[in-house]
């Protein structure tokens, strides 16, 4: 072989790998960004459907508890917002996050599970309010439908806070892990 093919060659194959090499952290880092803006628009669009349930059943719930509406007019609500809550668990607990929302997606699991605890308390309350008429037992009903009320609030900010922190996550940290040179 002529040593002036040579060189050409040996530079052509070099531009290849080289540019093979672009391609392939190009791709990583791509699919690292389309995986972190799948799991905002999944937890965005979750976030938004669990504050609009639990919004609807805590404002019926609070109506409740100020006396301007009786117990056995909740009690299908409580049962299509308990209902809700776990399919949206189901739902929280089949993302595939990137490595940095992990702790995210099991947060807003935890949550629904908690908002799913509180109104099955708050169907406590009601169930011993529409039965009782007063005494111990109307007491432990107001207190039963209060503390599930007020864990049903704090369950729907913890989603929220999730969402915000969902939307904040940067694609070039995830990205990033394939900058490094692996040994």
């Amino acid at each position: 072989m002529q040593p002036l093919l040579v060189l050409p060659l040996l530079a052509f194959f070099l531009l290849a790998a080289l540019f093979a090499l672009v391609l392939r952290r190009a791709g990583r880092f791509l699919a690292a960004t389309r995986d972190v803006e799948r799991f905002r628009r999944q937890v965005g669009d979750l976030s938004g459907r669990v504050e609009g349930s639990l919004g609807d059943v805590c404002a019926r719930v609070d109506a409740v508890r100020r006396g301007q509406l009786g117990a056995d007019q909740i009690a299908d609500d409580l049962t299509a917002a308990l209902e809700a809550v776990r399919k949206y668990a189901d739902e929280a607990r089949g993302f595939h996050p990137p490595l940095d929302g992990r702790g995210m997606r099991d947060e807003i699991v935890a949550e629904l599970e908690r908002a799913g605890r509180a109104l099955e308390m708050i169907e406590h309350g009601r169930a011993i309010q529409a039965s009782a008429r007063a005494g111990a037992r109307e007491i432990e009903a107001q207190t039963a439908i209060k503390r599930g009320y007020l864990n049903v609030l704090h369950a729907r900010e913890a989603i929220v806070h999730q969402a915000k922190l969902a939307r904040d996550l940067s694609a070039t940290d995830e990205a990033s892990r394939f900058q490094q040179r692996r040994v």
